[in-house]
């Protein structure tokens, strides 16, 4: 298998399950109706629509705001398929296929919904405070997987050991 097409793979596999995912909790597990709800003592399922970009920044609910917050998402998907397209190294290209599939996935989202669905929220609590991460999906999840194996593939791949 080509190193592309394992890309490509990675990009199909994330949109799919995080797709799935979210139409799951959305229309079968009907989170909206169920609330926040405990799976283990650190992690929820709960419901939180995203009309901005990552951790919640340049919020907006207007349409302008949303067609401009998903053309840049157009933008930034075709620039990877560009650099994915050109990658040297399966781990570079999987890793680029995984940032893509998410930023598709998230982008169906902001289309179909108008704002992004994260569901998973991991949290814990010291000295009866609770502590809380920001509310993420599979896409986030892809996406963070992505950066972290373009990092180690920058900095300690075997391309990157043999450069000059």
């Amino acid at each position: 298998m080509t190193p592309v097409r394992a890309g490509i793979i990675a990009a199909v596999v994330t949109v799919v399950l995080d797709q799935a995912s979210k139409l799951w909790l959305l229309n079968v597990f009907d989170i909206a109706r169920k609330g926040a709800v405990k799976v283990t003592p650190f992690f929820d399922l709960v419901l939180a629509m995203n009309t901005g970009i990552s951790y919640g920044l340049l919020q907006t609910d207007s349409a302008a705001g949303q067609f401009a917050l998903t053309a840049v998402k157009v933008v930034a998907v075709v620039a990877l398929a560009v650099w994915m397209a050109r990658s040297h190294t399966r781990l570079a290209t999987v890793a680029l296929g995984l940032i893509i599939g998410g930023a598709i996935g998230n982008g169906i989202d902001r289309v179909a919904y108008g704002a992004v669905v994260d569901f998973a929220l991991f949290h814990v609590n010291i000295g009866g405070n609770t502590y809380n991460w920001y509310v993420f999906n599979l896409a986030d999840v892809a996406i963070v997987v992505g950066v972290a194996a373009l990092l180690y593939d920058s900095f300690l791949g075997v391309t990157a050991a043999k450069a000059p």
